[in-house]
């Protein structure tokens, strides 16, 4: 009754529970406490009774390590936040750190362990004659004593349970080795098979593509000003500034700022208040995301299966002019990234490209944003910084492929240089995924952010990325032929062929399933000069 009472604010059946025994400091199977759950509500009587009633005002959940005060900086509650941190909360606690990667590691051998025991199951009921299946799987379920093994024995099933568990490892098998085989994605490597975790030697560790898990890292590590600054409320923000905050006490997880985590989620008003407060705009998360990068990454945010922030579209401020605060408080527009960023298309990435090692400026081009490439340059951006080549096999798009270098062209290793801005503003990424592409950019962009590169800042309209392609070759992916006429008149070759063998005509032609072929651009490459090898596989 107490944590129903404090879920709404009942000020006085709080009291009159306490009153009657009630423990002020219970939980539920949540782990949340009466004095978070009346926080949450934003009832500063219901808070104040069970303070009074003997409540911790810094007890943390046990499934999350959150405070009252969390609870109330998330939900805006700054009355709350007044009396808690009047009665002793501590302003600076951190949350939980939750380590994904030992969650991914984990699961994995749980899914591992269900499917070997799915496979024992249907080898028993079903082998196959002259086959020793039955055998190995009998084995598979016993010890080394020949007992069945403690987790496998047990009582007898129900009719249908056996074959229920089966059937249902039999289909998470299934659905993870589709997505191990078609949708591991860009930099994420969001893979589930043996071969992720068997590379032992120096060498494969080397090219061993990260998985989403070891992206994320570590999540948690929030402190209430981070609730509040990521939820956007300035209310709350001030009150605990005001209350002794420390505006720049980073994530306990990822190092991710106050200044950071508002941005990331759109909320530029805040961002700048919190500039206006002295906030550093050079700390930068583990993955090297800093807020001037954050700014343009959520402005143009890619197309996913998972909702992208839109608090950007309600600001006062626009992007631009929180990147011009940035910069006039001392942003750094050359810092790269560290690591691909896990949330810019989360764990089904549809981009056709890892941007490890990309500035400001460079996923300024990607977007196509003219404005924001002349502000960044205008600061000193280097419009030649391109990104890094991640590890992992040779890809295509959102799928990982082995792909024979017949380029002749010589090879990048790992870490070197991989997409330059000329590349991300031609549309790097497209006509090679299996599944569309998410990619955003300002409206009618493309031809004026490559203007600008190329006439402006002098870009090789002959460069090639790591995969071997040339801004023809991408612009042919995506049909573009007014800007393969363009690029021609400055100067591009046409005849070039990328490390996979194809022309530029080819990427015009579908050299990937479910992607269109475009008839008028491979008549246009033809008649200039290209080859076309007639690759089309979507014919």
């Amino acid at each position: 009754p107490l944590l129903v009472a404090s879920r709404y604010g009942q000020a006085d059946t709080i009291a009159a529970l306490l009153a009657g025994g009630a423990d002020a400091n219970l939980v539920a199977s949540t782990g949340a406490s009466p004095l978070m759950l009346a926080s949450s509500s934003g009832v500063v009587e219901a808070v104040t009774a069970l303070l009074v009633g003997g409540a911790d005002a810094n007890q943390q959940d046990g499934a999350q390590g959150q405070t009252a005060l969390m609870f109330a900086a998330a939900r805006n509650a700054v009355r709350v936040i007044d009396v808690l941190v009047a009665k002793g909360a501590e302003v600076g606690t951190t949350s939980a750190v939750v380590d994904v990667v030992a969650r991914e590691t984990a699961a994995r051998a749980a899914f591992r362990k269900k499917f070997r025991l799915a496979a024992a199951i249907a080898a028993i009921e079903a082998p196959e004659p002259g086959e020793t299946a039955a055998s190995e799987a009998t084995d598979e379920l016993k010890g080394d004593d020949g007992k069945d093994k403690p987790e496998i024995a047990k009582e007898e099933p129900v009719p249908g349970e056996l074959e229920a568990e089966a059937t249902e490892a039999a289909a998470d098998a299934s659905s993870n080795e589709l997505q191990s085989k078609e949708t591991e994605d860009e930099g994420t490597g969001a893979r589930v098979d043996d071969e992720a975790d068997v590379d032992t030697d120096d060498e494969a560790a080397e090219e061993k593509r990260l998985s989403f898990g070891e992206l994320v890292g570590a999540h948690g590590g929030m402190t209430a000003l981070l609730h509040a600054a990521r939820q956007g409320h300035r209310e709350s923000v001030q009150a605990l500034l005001e209350l002794g905050a420390d505006i720049d006490q980073v994530g306990a997880a990822d190092g991710t700022s106050p200044l950071l985590i508002a941005t990331i989620n759109g909320h530029f008003d805040l961002a700048i208040y919190l500039l206006e407060q002295g906030a550093d705009p050079t700390l930068a998360s583990a993955a090297g995301a800093a807020p001037l990068y954050a700014a343009l990454n959520v402005q143009w945010a890619p197309k996913t299966l998972y909702p992208q922030p839109r608090a950007y579209a309600q600001q006062q401020h626009t992007h631009i002019d929180l990147l011009r605060a940035l910069l006039e408080a001392g942003a750094d527009p050359n810092v790269r990234l560290r690591k691909k960023i896990w949330y810019s298309g989360y764990n089904f990435d549809l981009s056709g490209v890892n941007e490890q090692g990309g500035t400001a400026f460079w996923r300024a081009a990607y977007g196509s944003d003219v404005p924001a490439m002349k502000l960044l340059i205008e600061y000193g951006a280097d419009p030649s910084i391109p990104t890094t080549k991640p590890p992992g096999r040779p890809r295509t798009g959102d799928a990982t492929r082995d792909v024979e270098d017949v380029s002749g062209l010589e090879p990048v290793p790992v870490g070197g240089a991989a997409v330059l801005p000329l590349h991300a503003a031609t549309g790097v990424g497209y006509g090679e995924g299996f599944a569309a592409n998410s990619h955003r950019n300002a409206p009618g962009g493309w031809m004026p952010a490559v203007r600008y590169l190329v006439e402006e800042l002098g870009a090789d309209v002959n460069a090639v990325d790591h995969e071997g392609n040339t801004p023809v070759h991408l612009a042919a992916a995506r049909g573009d032929n007014e800007m393969i006429l363009y690029l021609v008149s400055k100067g591009a070759d046409v005849t070039g062929v990328n490390r996979e063998g194809n022309s530029t005509a080819d990427m015009a032609n579908g050299p990937v399933q479910r992607i269109q072929p475009f008839p008028e651009t491979v008549e246009l490459l033809v008649n200039l000069g290209a080859v076309n090898n007639d690759k089309c596989v979507s014919c």
